[in-house]
Formats: C-alpha cells, structure tokens, sequence
C-alpha cells in the first residue's frame, strides 16, 4: 500500500515590516502604559485624604458655636419662661449626703457631742497635728496659747485652749466653731473637710491634755520611768 498523502506545510504568516518612527512608538508603549498606572494608583491615596479632610471640616464645630442659654436669659420652652432651672426636691450633692448627724454636725440631739464619730487612732492624731499646723497655728500657736505670728502683728487675741472654760468643753465644741466660725474666727467649712476638721479637734484635746497631765494619766509601765532619778 502506498503512504497516504501528508498535507502540505503552510508557510507561517510574516509579520509586516513596521517603519521606524512605527518602531519606537511600540517600544515606548508599555513605558507609558506603566507611568499611567502609577499615577492612578497615587491619586487614589490623594483622593481619599482630601475627601476626609472634606468631611473632617463639615463636621468641625466651635462649642461656642453651640446653642445654649446665657445666664437669666429668658426661655420660651418653660411656662415661668426662665431658662435657669430650680433644682429637683431632695437634690442632694455628690458626697454631700449628710447622713450622719454626729459627723457632719458634731452635735447629739442638738447639743455638743463629747465624743468622735470614728475610733481614736495614732494616725487621726498625726493627721490633726499636720492640718492644726497649716490652719491653726497662725493664730493658736503650736501650743493653743492664742499667741501665733499674726496675734503678734496685730489680730485679735484668741482664747488659750489651755483656759478651764475650753478644757472641760466637750469635743464637738472644736468642730463647730471651726464648722460655722466663732466671733474673730471665720468659718473653715470650706478649707477643711469634715473628717480633717474632727482630726484637728482630737489633736486639740491632745495638747490640752500635755499641758495638764499629771502621772495618774501616765501608763503603769511608764511610770518607773518617769520616777526613777
């Protein structure tokens, strides 16, 4: 038997001849495809900031700029037409309850309490000691006497802690005057707080009793001391 036939070869199509300006435009294609694409992807970045400062400046607001009231402005949103407002009954500051009598009046039933509202402690006394020293002392002395610095230029002479009259007033005494002021004395409810005021009035009964004290008042196992030559 004869081969079959093979069929005849196709000749490859030749690519046609380009001229040479039609040459370096076809080099200098992708160059310029590939600088196009980097300048799209950085303005995307820019696009983005400058649409976000956009809206960061629409919603940029001035507090002054605000709606509100100045003050005894009237007010049409109320019947009284008063934009200040009473405040609700029973409205009670933040730490400012008040719900233990004792300690925040220093009083039992009206009269002057003989005692403290808390447990009589080393520390209380260190404490009162630290704030008799910055509030009282200007015009009290270190010692109660009434002869601190500014008695000598010239203020009123206040009473000696160490008189018979303040030795046998009861405790609370100290935190009243101190709470609503006394005679010369201003109130110093406002500089010290209430448990500060109550340290100080401990660490007032503690000088009375150091300049009063008699060795009965002295512990048996320090007595031998204070005896012995």
């Amino acid at each position: 038997m004869s081969p079959p036939d093979r069929p005849a070869a196709v000749p490859a199509p030749r690519r046609p001849s380009l001229s040479p300006r039609e040459r370096v435009r076809v080099r200098a294609a992708p160059t310029e495809t590939a600088h196009a694409s980097a300048r799209r992807r950085r303005a995307v970045p820019l696009a983005l900031l400058l649409a976000s400062t956009l809206l960061l400046a629409g919603c940029y607001q001035k507090m002054a700029d605000t709606p509100r009231y100045d003050p005894l402005e009237p007010s049409g949103s109320f019947p009284d037409h008063s934009s200040a407002r009473q405040l609700p009954a029973d409205t009670v500051a933040r730490g400012h309850l008040a719900d233990d009598s004792l300690l925040e009046t220093g009083k039992v039933n009206g009269a002057e309490s003989d005692q403290l509202p808390f447990p009589l402690t080393r520390n209380l006394l260190a404490r009162g000691q630290e704030r008799f020293n910055v509030y009282c002392v200007p015009c009290h002395g270190f010692a109660g006497d009434g002869d601190g610095m500014v008695v000598q230029r010239g203020f009123s002479h206040p009473p000696s802690y160490h008189s018979d009259r303040l030795r046998q007033a009861p405790i609370g005494h100290f935190f009243v005057v101190m709470t609503n002021g006394f005679g010369a004395m201003p109130s110093y409810a406002t500089q010290i707080p209430v448990r500060d005021r109550w340290a100080i009035a401990a660490y007032i009964r503690a000088l009375q009793l150091s300049q009063h004290a008699t060795v009965n008042d002295v512990p048996p196992d320090a007595r031998q001391q204070l005896q012995s030559p």
